[in-house]
């Protein structure tokens, strides 16, 4: 009888704790030290669809136990992002500190293969409000490695010359 009413009131204690995990994967022409480049850099965060700013100053480099503040698209509050771990040139690994109930891990590992460099972005939100914050973060989540790629690719294309070539030109007119 003792066995049952302890295991009862230890299952009343405990609380409800959603976990929510999700990773998108895009392909890139860009190399791994210009993705890593962009990515490092603190200050300049215009290519992210949810954050507007921070005080990170120029030239900072991320270390582990780095703690700084971004402000957001959505929200003028300010949000604490600690820096968890960094592997140069391939991992990324931070976690956002925004409201209580909620604890959100985000890593970007960036790949160089054949085909070209892999930029994993990773999610994990915990907490008993993650699945409420899930339904207001996902559209901006889903587009955090496309526009990171976007953004590297449109500062390393080549510039085209403004006047071009007549298909009736020949190859010989210098």
């Amino acid at each position: 009888m003792r066995a049952w009413l302890s295991k009862f009131i230890q299952r009343k204690r405990r609380r409800f704790c959603a976990s929510l995990v999700r990773t998108y994967r895009e392909i890139s022409s860009a190399s791994v030290d210009e993705l890593w480049q962009k990515l490092v850099n603190l200050a300049d965060v215009s290519w992210h669809p949810l954050l507007k700013s921070t005080n990170v100053p120029y030239g900072l480099v991320p270390k582990p136990g780095l703690i700084y503040k971004a402000v957001t698209r959505l929200s003028p509050i300010p949000i604490h992002i600690f820096v968890e771990r960094v592997n140069p040139r391939e991992l990324l690994s931070i976690r956002v500190l925004a409201i209580p109930g909620v604890e959100e891990r985000v890593s970007y590992k960036i790949e160089s293969t054949v085909c070209g460099t892999y930029l994993s972005y990773s999610v994990t939100l915990r907490g008993w409000l993650s699945p409420l914050i899930w339904l207001f973060s996902r559209p901006y989540a889903d587009r955090v490695a496309k526009a990171l790629i976007e953004a590297v690719e449109k500062g390393t294309l080549p510039t085209v010359p403004a006047k071009r070539k007549s298909l009736n030109d020949s190859c010989f007119d210098f």
